[in-house]
């Protein structure tokens, strides 16, 4: 059984080598037989070892939260106001430029105004993970977490008999203002233009599948966790680097939604990664931030633009 300890230096013990390995086509790695299926264009990072559920896996989890705990009070508040504000946290390395930049999309459970719940709940782990120590050491970048109280795709009226909104197409109010902080963060921090990265997870990772198709190229790479359906055509994020993590036993977000997307992007010429755990709910996020080999994956990689 992994103890805690061992478990600190295993989040950054991963080796960036499998990551340039030659290109092998679509293939299957599993790191734990019946238990997480890392599906493949190119290259596959390797996998936290242990099943999902395992205690060595979970002690991955657990370290995590133990180490990234206040890291939080690092983010200073601000507010982007244009036609509408829109509050949002920057995350400052002691790095100096031209560093990368990555955008953390909250989940639902972050939405409102007051600039504080997009930084909790579940979005501790999408939003602390790039400020950890051992990563802004190897990795020094400057982290966004807007925070949006409508959600970041466009929704339309709920359809007859239902009342739920409907995702609709037509840029997202939450996309076009978060789009907006980027590019101000652009013109006042020595961002590198290559290297802007997006990720978020559930209502935050439909907010990725559309903002990578409203501006392809424009980002290096895009991490999502168990995406909630759009209307975007996923095949205009065919050129960004894609890894997609989903639990199978996820009933908010049936895993579902994550495989047609994989597969339109395949069928299309795109080689995206995608992650499914095994007994794996929607707290997915749990498990894809402290993959060790995510942080590498995502910064091994630089736009074209």
């Amino acid at each position: 059984m992994t103890t805690r300890r061992e478990a600190l230096g295993l989040l950054g013990s991963i080796s960036i080598a499998p990551l340039l390995a030659a290109r092998s086509g679509l293939g299957t790695l599993m790191a734990h037989p019946a238990a997480t299926r890392a599906e493949q264009g190119d290259a596959a990072p390797p996998l936290a070892p242990g099943a999902p559920m395992s205690p060595e896996r979970r002690a991955l989890i657990d370290a995590f939260k133990e180490k990234s705990a206040g890291i939080e009070n690092a983010f200073e508040a601000r507010t982007h106001k244009s036609d509408r504000a829109m509050p949002y946290r920057l995350f400052r390395p002691e790095a100096s430029g031209p560093l990368p930049l990555v955008v953390y999309l909250h989940g639902s459970g972050g939405l409102g105004a007051d600039n504080v719940k997009q930084m909790g709940l579940g979005n501790v782990f999408g939003t602390r993970v790039w400020a950890l120590p051992e990563n802004q050491k190897d990795f020094p970048c400057y982290v966004a977490v807007p925070q949006t109280d409508r959600g970041w795709i466009r929704y339309g009226p709920p359809s007859p008999g239902d009342n739920v909104a409907r995702p609709v197409r037509g840029l997202g109010e939450g996309a076009r203002l978060a789009f907006e902080i980027i590019d101000a963060l652009r013109r006042e921090l020595h961002i590198d233009e290559r290297r802007i990265y997006v990720t978020g997870q559930s209502m935050g990772g439909a907010g990725v599948w559309h903002m990578t198709a409203e501006r392809p190229r424009f980002f290096a790479a895009a991490a999502v966790c168990c995406g909630s359906p759009s209307s975007d055509d996923t095949t205009r994020s065919v050129a960004t680097p894609v890894w997609s993590f989903h639990g199978d036993a996820d009933q908010t977000v049936p895993v579902a939604v994550s495989r047609d997307r994989i597969a339109a992007l395949r069928k299309a010429g795109g080689h995206p990664l995608s992650t499914e755990y095994a007994g794996v709910g929607h707290n997915v996020w749990e498990w894809a931030y402290t993959e060790p080999a995510l942080v590498r994956w995502l910064f091994s990689n630089r736009s074209s633009a």
